[in-house]
């Protein structure tokens, strides 16, 4: 389960990526034909979130559990695992109202929607092709009876959701895969959406050095530039040091109004 953080390398850097290369030469082919295929991408598709999109559709394609980060189906329950036990373990009660941004094809969703009261889980996600996975794992797990909200959207608004409905919001590894705009426009958003009492988690890929982003497909942020963004928009954020102890690769900011 364990996922060995490294705070310092820039990613991007061409010395970190001959370094790679250098000690990984069976990944060289298959990341220069990923760096194609997003150059291609990013060229069709200039605004970030139809990039994406598009990333997803392709990888999607091939496997809806890999689209979602996880390379084997072990992982894909043990990551899904993490995040539904972490956030049992800090207080969600089967009754709370839940948002699920970037929900993803229910890595953790269709465990929450099984604890969770009928009607109480809602997902939100920017790529069809993974909601209509999202809709499969449903069926698969038996959970129609649940009612589940799985919604498309294109931006981070929030502004077809009602104001102090959740109780908890959720980004599991979405601002991983963000430019600081896109961020920053759902921090700006989110409080209305907060229940009183309310926290929004999110993980998000931390640097300690300069910020930076591969293939714009992972982005790098220092602790400090996300907790100030969320000052900014009237929100406390507090560093999540429990997190950190269960090994996963990403880091884990809590927000509230």
């Amino acid at each position: 389960m364990a996922s060995k953080k490294n705070l310092v390398a820039n990613r991007e850097s061409l010395a970190h990526k001959v370094r790679y290369a250098a000690s990984r030469p069976d990944r060289i082919a298959p990341y220069l034909k990923r760096a194609a295929r997003d150059r291609w991408l990013a060229f069709k598709h200039p605004d970030h979130v139809n990039y994406y999109r598009a990333v997803m559709a392709s990888d999607t394609r091939r496997n809806p559990e890999a689209a979602v980060g996880s390379q084997t189906h072990e992982r894909w329950l043990a990551l899904g695992q993490m995040q539904f036990d972490y956030l049992v373990e800090h207080g969600l009660a089967p009754g709370a109202r839940m948002l699920d941004i970037g929900c993803g094809n229910l890595r953790a969703g269709w465990r929450f929607i099984d604890y969770l009261e009928a009607g109480h889980y809602y997902g939100i996600d920017i790529s069809p092709d993974i909601l209509i996975a999202a809709k499969r794992t449903l069926t698969e797990r038996g959970l129609q009876a649940k009612v589940p909200h799985l919604t498309i959207t294109k931006d981070l608004k929030l502004d077809f959701l009602p104001d102090a409905y959740f109780d908890v919001v959720h980004a599991h590894s979405v601002f991983s895969h963000s430019p600081i705009e896109i961020i920053e426009e759902c921090l700006a958003h989110v409080g209305r959406v907060l229940a009183p009492g309310g926290h929004f988690d999110f993980t998000f890929d931390r640097t300690t050095g300069a910020e930076h982003q591969v293939l714009r497909e992972d982005f790098y942020y220092r602790t400090e530039t996300l907790t100030a963004l969320a000052a900014k928009h009237g929100l406390r954020a507090r560093f999540m040091e429990d997190w950190e102890k269960l090994g996963h690769g990403q880091s884990k900011i809590r927000v509230t109004a």
